[in-house]
């Protein structure tokens, strides 16, 4: 029963732990791009969900990509990155691969294509100011699920729900350890009790024993003295 307990409380623990990451990851996700100026970054690096098959095949929609900030003069051809632009008349972000770098002077353009856009170039010509990162990696499909998270029933589901049933349970096993604490602490005082009571009725016997025996030797003295009397009175006679 003990390592059943030890069992749930890991378990319950790693399910935590795994709820706080997957929640920070969400919320780093959604506050990254939350600054239509500035993408957050941590150690230089920037998770963001991929939003349509742009792409394809490199990343896919529902796709949780992985950029790092980069000196845009050290970008080439082919290289894939991440940009401010403007599209269906919002500011937004963009992750597409260079297909033209022109330099006029020191200052660079970039043209970009999505793989899966049949040749056509981004009608957008990118400055380095709109450059936010360069691609590094892909997690295929956490994009959907912090797209999931980020709805409110996704989020009610996945973090809230379990974040408070672990409340829940600690409340409930700090209430089984204070019970049992306060059993612990009753039996503690009982066995005190026990023990002072029984001291206190050893004490009593050892006293009427020793009382006992002083009345045993008194009247052994008694006794004695009589004897001696009568042996004189019988000498006084002779």
């Amino acid at each position: 029963m003990e390592t059943l307990k030890k069992a749930l409380t890991i378990f319950a623990s790693v399910v935590l732990w795994a709820i706080i990451l997957i929640a920070a990851l969400f919320a780093f996700t959604t506050l990254a791009t939350r600054d239509t100026n500035n993408v957050a970054n941590f150690a230089g690096f920037t998770p963001l969900s991929v939003l349509s098959d742009s792409m394809k095949p490199t990343f896919n929609q529902g796709d949780l990509i992985i950029i790092h900030t980069v000196d845009p003069k050290t970008l080439n051809e082919g290289d894939i990155i991440t940009f401010h632009t403007i599209i269906n008349n919002e500011y937004t972000l963009n992750t597409h691969r260079i297909s033209k770098i022109a330099d006029n002077n020191g200052v660079r353009s970039y043209t970009t294509m999505g793989d899966n856009n049949n040749g056509i170039a981004d009608s957008h010509i990118i400055a380095d100011g709109d450059i936010v990162g360069k691609y590094v990696t892909k997690l295929p499909g956490v994009g959907n699920v912090m797209n999931f998270l980020s709805s409110p029933i996704g989020f009610l589901i996945v973090i809230v729900l379990p974040m408070l049933a672990f409340f829940v349970y600690q409340v409930y096993h700090l209430i089984i350890v204070s019970i049992n604490l306060k059993k612990a602490v009753a039996i503690e005082n009982a066995e005190e009790n026990s023990k002072l009571s029984k001291d206190l009725e050893d004490a009593q016997r050892a006293k009427e024993e020793a009382a006992a025996a002083l009345a045993e030797a008194k009247r052994i003295k008694e006794e004695a003295e009589k004897q001696l009397a009568e042996a004189k009175k019988d000498q006084n006679k002779e």
